[in-house]
């Protein structure tokens, strides 16, 4: 599979499941989420979950333009980071809000350090972009 096409499935997967999880959070389990005083989590969770699937679509579309090797690395590195960092804070916050297990928000902060890791490869792949 190649690169552009890697990121793109992944946007948009990810950019499902943060919709079916919104739909579900406000609907399926609106009084659940509220009862326990986890709403806020969960919203956050689905709100970084989709704002990282259009980060992976630009990934995605930038793989798609003319570049060299290094920037090709760092967009790489910047797909990798949005994706695994998504999975890791969308995961543990939204299973934290289901089960209310207080050990899973300590593992949230790495897929945020990932996302972060994304981003930075993401501004030095546009940096280093061939014009």
């Amino acid at each position: 599979m190649t690169a552009m096409r890697l990121w793109l499935v992944a946007g948009a997967v990810l950019g499902g499941i943060g919709v079916a999880a919104g739909s579900f959070g406000a609907h399926g389990l609106k009084d659940t989420l509220e009862a326990t005083g986890q709403a806020a989590n969960w919203e956050t969770s689905v709100r970084y979950c989709l704002v990282h699937a259009l980060a992976l679509l630009v990934v995605g579309l930038t793989c798609g333009l003319p570049q060299t090797v290094n920037v090709r690395g760092l967009l790489s590195v910047a797909g990798g980071g949005f994706l695994l960092g998504t999975l890791i804070f969308s995961g543990f916050l939204a299973t934290l809000s289901l089960t209310g297990l207080r050990v899973l928000g300590a593992i949230v902060p790495i897929g945020g350090v990932l996302m972060l890791v994304g981003w930075t490869c993401l501004a030095l792949a546009g940096f280093f972009a061939v014009e």
